[in-house]
């Protein structure tokens, strides 16, 4: 026996090496997930108690502010600034008796400062008050748009004894411009929010913060007779190191790489080399341990969440009882009574039908409760499922010999791969980077909302996938006959792949027309023929796009003027959907002729010509010598070339976007550009990452089977 030749792999440490590593891939990025998951959930529940707070707030500087005054202050207008006096007859004393003169010399010594009324002092009373009840509340500020004015403030700045200047109340000043443009915002999003149309993206309507020290901002529109007149903030302490999460649950992910891996390699000692049986023992254990894992994530933020709705509960109740107690001690209505359940509302203010008012005071909606942890549920389920899929693939390249074999080519090519290294630092960069961030990005639900949270706080699995395959409805049978839902995903797929199709077939069928008859021997003016004929491909594309979308002009455009010479009727051709499809066909064929005519040309000159002469010899017909001798030669670059061409139009986005725009109504949008309105018209970012990977995936699927059904590229690499 050869003593030289390596001993055979090891199926049973292979598969425990992939078992290990697929494990704590999962194990340490689920942890990590729920790690965020539970940080996120535990800063929300922070938030909903402060604007517990805050909406109390709001309501008693409401009441407060809308008191009247204890005397009118009277307005006069310019030239009255003072009021009109009697002016004593010629000969007569005047009185000085409490009359003017004892007015302005009692002004001048200040007497009559003290009983000047001011409309503000409820207002600044009941900030006051709320604030020395509430020890965690470390400023206030209350904004009034009118006059610019700081009506109120607990902020130590504003209660500098020795700037006395800047104490509440005062006009803002200029550094202080940004507080002004917040409010503005705040009753701009309020104004908008109920201008417009129901199932509209909403603007929120209280704004938050997070400070540093653990302090959060949280600023809301202040109300009078239904109209947004000021602004309160809040600065609140949330976070102290008694209050912080849990941290990484690294004891649950250790579990779920120990378990499994030890019960692998105790159950393999009686299995053997048997690979089929030790890769299913090992997907089974994976599959095992990591379910176990997303069951106790389950429970675990079952558990916080209702842990968090009773705080808030509680809340709730604690601030409705002090609100009532505060009304009576500041001598303020209470009617309307105060609706603190309303209190527990989302930055819309709009209220979360968490916490219900009740006999004994505010308590939790257990089936609403039930209905949020079983979304929390889905949402962990979903995110073990694609871990699962992941680790899987994991095992199988590790378990299979795939990464041993990929380790021997790294070894074995190092030098080439050396030199390579700045090319693929480059791609890595450019190309794969945002690659997979786009991935990421299609399992969130990233919106124009919540830029500033992070993918894991905002992971909602394949739940934009699941929206997009459910998007079924594309037909209605209605009394006035079917109506298309142009909106739908089927839709828009059917029309891109139609689109394409079309584009392609009339693209190569132009194409190679004009690249047999410029290959005509002897032909007049070939060269003129050529430069005329690739113009189409050398003018920027986006210009091509705009001056056929001015040809289809209904009143203005060639076309139509074309029509009425013949004696046709002018066509809006952006009007309907198949004139507006003809419309893009046209312009898009126009683009793309020129590049296979190039393409095929280029094959068509590559042909020996003693081919044609032997066939004619054997009395082959011109069809004849086409389909045996022509097809087959420029086989090889035609095919890589239709698929480049079903490719680029598949994903043809200037026509479609300056061309028709996708009108009518949506009806002419193919993939990509329905891709860009969702994210830069609709701003569901992560949703339109969900259809740019489905695009990926099936132009993948598609240039896979194409090469493999024509067997283009066959001769690479022989």
């Amino acid at each position: 026996m050869d003593s030289d030749q390596p001993a055979p792999a090891s199926h049973r440490r292979r598969f425990l090496i992939g078992l290990a590593v697929a494990a704590l891939f999962a194990a340490a990025f689920g942890a990590f997930l729920l790690g965020v998951a539970r940080e996120g959930a535990r800063r929300d529940a922070e938030e909903r108690r402060s604007v517990v707070q805050l909406l109390a707030l709001t309501d008693l500087v409401d009441r407060a502010g809308g008191q009247p005054a204890a005397a009118e202050e009277p307005s006069y207008g310019l030239g009255e600034e003072l009021p009109p006096v009697d002016v004593p007859a010629e000969g007569t004393v005047p009185d000085t008796g409490g009359g003017l003169g004892d007015e302005l010399a009692a002004l001048d010594a200040g007497a009559d400062s003290a009983e000047t009324p001011d409309p503000g002092a409820a207002t600044r009373q009941a900030v006051a008050a709320f604030a020395a009840a509430h020890p965690e509340v470390k400023a206030i500020r209350v904004v009034l748009f009118d006059g610019l004015l700081l009506e109120a403030s607990t902020a130590l700045e504003d209660l500098d004894e020795k700037a006395g200047e800047k104490a509440a109340p005062r006009r803002l000043e200029r550094d202080e411009k940004p507080l002004y443009d917040l409010g503005q915002q705040l009753r701009a999003a309020v104004e908008g929010n109920r201008e417009g149309q129901e199932g509209e993206a909403r603007e929120e309507e209280i704004a938050a913060e997070r400070l540093s020290g653990g302090l959060l901002r949280l600023s809301a529109p202040m109300e009078r007779g239904g109209a947004p007149v000021g602004m309160v903030q809040m600065d609140t302490l949330v976070e102290t190191p008694e209050t912080r999460g849990a941290g990484f649950p690294w004891l649950a992910a250790l579990l779920a790489v120990l378990a499994p891996v030890g019960l692998f390699f105790l159950i393999s000692l009686a299995l053997g080399e048997r690979r089929a049986l030790l890769a299913t023992l090992a997907a089974v254990l994976l599959l095992v341990s990591l379910s176990a894992f997303a069951l106790w994530s389950t429970r675990t933020l079952a558990a916080d969440r209702r842990a968090a709705a009773e705080a808030t509960a509680a809340a709730v109740k604690a601030e409705g009882e002090r609100s009532i107690a505060q009304l009576a001690e500041l001598g303020l209505p209470s009617d309307p009574p105060p609706a603190p359940e309303t209190w527990d509302a989302d930055r819309y203010r709009q209220p979360r039908g968490l916490v219900q008012a009740g006999q004994a005071g505010a308590t939790v909606d257990q089936d609403r409760l039930d209905h949020e942890s079983h979304q929390d549920a889905g949402r962990v389920h979903r995110a073990v499922i694609t871990l699962s899929l992941i680790a899987l693939v994991l095992l199988l390249y590790v378990g299979l010999g795939w990464a041993a074999r990929t380790g021997a080519a790294l070894v074995e090519h190092r030098y080439a791969y050396t030199y390579t290294v700045p090319a693929l630092a480059a791609m890595l960069l450019l190309v794969f980077l945002p690659f997979f961030y786009g991935v990421a990005l299609s399992f969130t639900n990233a919106n124009v909302y919540n830029t500033d949270k992070s993918i894991f706080e905002t992971w909602v699995g394949l739940d934009n996938f699941v929206e997009i395959v459910r998007d079924i409805g594309v037909a209605e049978q209605t009394p006035d006959g079917i109506s298309w839902n142009y909106q739908s995903f089927y839709w828009t797929l059917g029309f891109t792949i139609v689109w394409t199709a079309a584009n392609v077939v009339i693209g190569v069928s132009v194409g190679l027309l004009l690249a047999l008859a410029l290959n005509t021997k002897d032909l007049a003016f070939r060269p003129i023929y050529r430069v005329l004929l690739i113009l189409p491909w050398a003018v920027p594309t986006y210009i091509t796009a705009l001056v056929w979308k001015g040809m289809f002009h209904k009143q203005f455009g060639v076309m139509n003027q074309i029509l009425q010479i013949f004696g046709f009727d002018p066509v809006s051709w952006y009007d309907h959907p198949f004139t507006s499809f003809l419309a893009v066909l046209t312009t898009n064929g126009w683009l793309s002729f020129s590049f296979m005519m190039v393409v095929s040309l280029g094959a068509l000159q590559s042909i020996p010509a003693d081919l044609y002469e032997a066939a004619r010899v054997d009395g082959a017909t011109r069809w004849q010598q086409f389909l045996s001798i022509t097809l087959p030669s420029i086989r090889p670059a035609l095919i890589p070339a239709i698929i480049l061409s079903v490719i680029w139009t598949f994903n043809q986005f200037i026509v479609i976007f300056l061309v028709s725009a996708g009108e009518p109504g949506g009806s002419t949008e193919i993939l990509i550009t329905k891709a860009y309105r969702i994210a830069f018209e609709q701003y569901r970012y992560g949703y339109a990452a969900a259809y740019s990977v489905i695009i990926f995936l099936i132009l993948l699927a598609y240039g896979t089977w194409q090469n493999r059904v024509t067997r283009a590229t066959e001769a690479i690499g022989e």
